[in-house]
């Protein structure tokens, strides 16, 4: 079986992988920096556990981050527990698609794992929404290209601003109101980030299909892309999959 690990800057997502390429499980827990390899590990273990997975099934790690303090941690972690250095996404990795950035060691690593699932799911010109700690943009060429993207402050980085730095504003649920106008402070709040985030999400979409001169589908990945996804006019698919895909698809081209 082949584990994939999504390291982000809030949560960190693994993935267990069967050798047909079926997801078995996937598990989300909370990125820890100052973690050692072994915590990681026990970690693992205990959610193999849960799940009724065994450790010894596992025979090869795949791993995209972008924290790197948890580079030399997980690294230690597959070694141990796994009997294996894993393959972590970066320069040097084949992934199948030219990067057009200007400096491509730039581009995060989640982002291209994104786009190299996207496009193998839908070949074609390609605009791909990740809703996590930052909100990111990516676009994809009709020739399978990455070109670049946006990336503006995540929906929970808003939240916390909103409710750290104005005194009487409360930390809110992050649900859709029945209506825009709020007749609260609540709704009011709710309102605010949830159609200001598939404001910002339609109107960024709308603009970058203007610019690429091609058509798109808009497929979107991350925590709170089912919720946006179902307001939105310019998403029109959500794989909460995208990236555990791309991971094994990627792991499966450097073999």
């Amino acid at each position: 079986m082949l584990l994939a690990i999504d390291v982000g800057n809030t949560n960190t997502v693994l993935g267990l992988f069967d050798d047909q390429g079926t997801l078995r499980d996937s598990f989300r827990v909370q990125t820890e920096k100052d973690r050692t390899g072994d915590e990681y590990g026990l970690q693992i273990k205990a959610l193999f556990d849960f799940a009724g997975l065994k450790i010894k099934d596992v025979q090869d790690v795949i791993v995209s981050s972008v924290v790197p303090p948890m580079v030399f941690p997980l690294e230690q972690m597959s070694k141990r527990f796994f009997g294996k250095k894993p393959l972590f996404v970066g320069p040097g990795v084949k992934t199948g698609m030219p990067v057009l950035y200007d400096n491509p060691r730039e581009v995060g690593a989640d982002r291209i794992v994104n786009a190299v699932a996207a496009y193998e799911k839908w070949p074609r010109g390609l605009i791909i929404v990740d809703f996590g700690t930052a909100t990111t943009f990516d676009a994809v060429t009709p020739d399978g290209e990455y070109l670049g993207g946006a990336i503006c402050p995540g929906i929970a980085i808003s939240m916390e601003a909103l409710f750290h730095r104005a005194s009487k504003l409360p930390r809110v649920a992050f649900d859709p109101p029945e209506r825009v106008v709020g007749r609260n402070t609540v709704t009011s709040m709710q309102s605010g980030l949830v159609y200001g985030y598939v404001g910002l999400t339609d109107g960024l979409c709308v603009r970058m299909k203007e610019e690429l001169g091609f058509p798109v589908k808009v497929v979107a990945t991350g925590g709170l892309a089912p919720l946006i996804g179902s307001v939105s006019k310019q998403i029109e698919l959500v794989d909460d999959q995208l990236t555990l895909d791309g991971l094994r698809i990627i792991w499966q081209r450097n073999q």
